[in-house]
């Protein structure tokens, strides 16, 4: 593993122990190069998949802009980081399970989607606020009055 403070090669673990959801292994690093320590996270994937963007484009999965956008959502919402994550990790395990090297951005964004409705409801607005493309407050106020009607169904 290459040290990310001077990009030596050869870095020595300290410290291997499983994550808090059990879903990872978290280690500890050391360069002896320069001293810096740092940690990384490895992780069981099961496939290589590919995202098909809706202008046809194909580009590598990355859990960690999964991520970003997540968090993106729930930014300042009282959700405890466990059930985040256990949250990404379902997602990108249906992900994998699907059979197919190759998913529709649309794909996802309905998984994240339906992830974040159980979640929390403002973080689920938000984030169909990106999404869907709302560009004006109507298109809040419809969102919000269908979620409305869900949520006493």
């Amino acid at each position: 593993m290459r040290c990310p403070f001077c990009g030596h090669d050869d870095t020595q673990v300290k410290d291997s122990r499983p994550s808090e959801d059990n879903a990872a292994i978290r280690r500890r690093r050391l360069c002896p190069a320069c001293g810096g320590r740092f940690t990384t996270f490895e992780r069981v994937q099961l496939r290589e998949l590919t995202v098909l963007k809706k202008s046809g484009r194909r580009e590598t999965f990355d859990r960690e802009k999964l991520e970003r956008a997540i968090h993106q959502a729930l930014r300042k919402r009282p959700v405890e980081v466990e059930r985040v994550e256990r949250m990404i990790t379902g997602i990108v395990r249906r992900l994998e399970s699907m059979g197919e090297n190759e998913v529709p951005s649309t794909v996802i964004g309905e998984l994240v989607m339906q992830a974040l409705a159980s979640l929390d409801k403002v973080a689920y607005i938000r984030f169909a606020s990106v999404y869907k493309n709302f560009r004006e407050a109507k298109d809040f106020e419809t969102f919000v009055g269908e979620l409305s009607t869900i949520d006493r169904d």
